[in-house]
């Protein structure tokens, strides 16, 4: 089953196939949400420790007007409509966590993507920032996909992984393990 972005509406929209990333129909007040995705970022080429958001060192002084991202989706027992997936939420936080080691160790991120995402392979989505027109066909404006994955991959540098933790509001579908392409 191919889970696709769709366009933000009013109202919960529950039941649908979403995608992890898909636009959570929150309205503008909870896609304008800042920090409420907790996230931990490692430079998939170096061996950085991970760190919080807040001591993130790498971010840059304004988030780009466009990015390009890869994720692999880690869900959990009902976190995605029309999977059945049968891990914990504890499972998956492990997993998501462990994918990031994996990939700063060096096993190839799109190896990660197809053996272990929740979504569909290859997971790429561009995305235009707040206040940005979004490239028509090409990406997504920001307020319209999960808030927790914009607030993770508009952080990060081109190369780096950050993980958007499970949170009902800002990350419904589960673990986000987000790597910056572009």
């Amino acid at each position: 089953m191919t889970l696709k972005p769709m366009r933000a509406r009013a109202g919960l929209a529950l039941g649908i196939s979403l995608l992890a990333i898909a636009p959570l129909a929150l309205g503008t007040a909870g896609c304008a949400h800042k920090g409420g995705a907790k996230t931990t970022t490692a430079t998939a080429t170096t061996a950085g420790a991970k760190t919080t958001e807040k001591a993130m060192t790498t971010v840059p002084a304004k988030e780009p007007d466009h990015i390009k991202v890869q994720h692999i989706l880690i869900g959990f027992t009902g976190s995605v409509p029309g999977k059945n997936i049968t891990r914990t939420v504890e499972e998956a936080r492990v997993l998501a966590y462990s994918l990031v080691d994996s990939a700063k160790s060096g096993v190839s991120y799109d190896d990660l993507v197809a053996r272990h995402t929740d979504d569909s392979p290859p997971g790429i989505y561009g995305m235009s920032n707040l206040g940005v027109t979004a490239a028509a066909g090409k990406e997504y404006p920001r307020n319209q996909m999960v808030p927790a994955f914009g607030n993770v991959g508009f952080k990060l540098q081109v190369g780096e992984i950050g993980v958007a933790d499970y949170d009902l509001k800002t990350s419904p579908y589960g673990f986000h393990v987000i790597k910056r392409v572009d």
